[in-house]
């Protein structure tokens, strides 16, 4: 038994692979252990207190002490072994890419929880959040670009030849792509400036609408008719947007105009009878009414208030109840509203009465 035990095979003993295999056992026995046991009571920990560093806390521990841990234990058995200089300089590699793997995946969720809780503190966090899709791509494959070329340098390749020529080939692609990533850049200008975000109602030049989605090129607009709109990122940015979402009270301008027939008592108490119609309806502010000049063929009338409310269709029934208000009220009074009218004078009479005097005139 113990000549089989201290048997010599590629420079170690059975003995010495029964060690290095055990080393492995336990200690993934260990981990397996202290994975349900301790990180289930901190699950249970985190459930209590609902806070988003604490979801970070438990994905940390799961995604990256868990797997280092597995490789720190069947590092520790292989080590164990007396390994020739081929299968040392294996190990090596092997281990330069699993901590490059493990630290890259640290940093990206480190940032993508750093984006988040930056997200979450705008109005209507949550829904930010699933924009951040599109943004974490290019950062995560930014992270991952710079962990290659530190693994490689790590292996002892040439990373200058490497970043070379991705300098010269990333010139190539953006010459060729320079729409696109014209496109990606203001996505980012959207997303951190923010101009609108999803569900805001906006207006650019004669379209409008609701922002449905948020994309890396180009941004989705339903607009009131019921069709999509797709619109291009550079686009937005280039352009006048209004963006109705901080609209809490509407200014309302109208005119009208009533015959220049109509009496001086009813020219001056119209002001008055719009006055009270508009202060009848709710939720508004009146501002002023005004005889505000002498038209072409009216008496000019200006009306200004504010509907205390973002909705169009609130605004809408309002002024349909003041103009239903105003015509009930100028009938009752016996005002007439304005048109454009021409008064033509006949003169036929006269003249002719002037060239009959210059014919007798001249007999004479």
């Amino acid at each position: 038994m113990n000549d089989l035990l201290f048997k010599t095979y590629y420079h170690n003993s059975v003995f010495d692979y029964l060690v290095a295999i055990g080393i492995i056992v336990i200690g993934l026995l260990l981990i397996r252990s202290f994975k349900h046991i301790f990180l289930k009571k901190v699950k249970n920990w985190v459930e209590g207190t609902k806070t988003h560093f604490d979801d970070f806390l438990v994905e940390g521990i799961d995604r990256f002490l868990i797997p280092a841990l597995y490789f720190a234990v069947v590092y520790m058995g292989i080590s164990y072994l007396n390994l020739s200089g081929k299968a040392q300089n294996v190990l090596s590699i092997a281990t330069t890419m699993v901590i490059t793997f493990l630290f890259v995946r640290l940093i990206s969720s480190t940032i993508l929880l750093l984006l988040k809780t930056y997200v979450r503190k705008q109005e209507r966090g949550e829904e930010k959040v699933k924009q951040l899709g599109g943004l974490m791509l290019i950062i995560n494959a930014v992270i991952w670009v710079i962990g290659l070329l530190f693994l490689f340098d790590n292996m002892g390749y040439n990373v200058t030849t490497i970043i070379t020529g991705l300098g010269i080939g990333g010139i190539a692609i953006a010459l060729a792509a320079q729409n696109i990533l014209g496109d990606v850049f203001n996505y980012f200008v959207i997303f951190f400036d923010r101009p609108f975000e999803t569900g805001d109602f906006i207006v650019i030049g004669d379209k409008s609408g609701t922002v449905d989605y948020i994309g890396l090129k180009t941004t989705r607009i339903k607009s009131l008719s019921g069709e999509q709109l797709v619109v291009a990122n550079s686009d937005l940015t280039g352009s006048r947007i209004h963006n109705f979402k901080q609209l809490m009270r509407r200014r309302v301008t109208f005119k009208l105009g009533i015959i220049y027939q109509t009496s001086l008592e009813n020219i001056k108490l119209i002001p008055r009878l719009l006055e009270g119609i508009v202060k009848e309806q709710h939720p508004v502010q009146f501002d002023r009414a005004h005889f505000a000049a002498y038209g072409d063929s009216s008496l000019d009338y200006e009306v200004v208030y504010y509907v205390l409310d973002k909705e169009y269709n609130t605004y809408m029934d309002i002024h349909q109840n003041i103009n239903f208000r105003i015509f009930e009220e100028f009938e009752k009074h016996g005002i007439e509203f304005a048109y454009p009218t021409r008064t033509l004078l006949m003169v036929h009479d006269a003249v002719e009465g002037k060239e009959a005097a210059s014919l007798s005139s001249q007999q004479r």
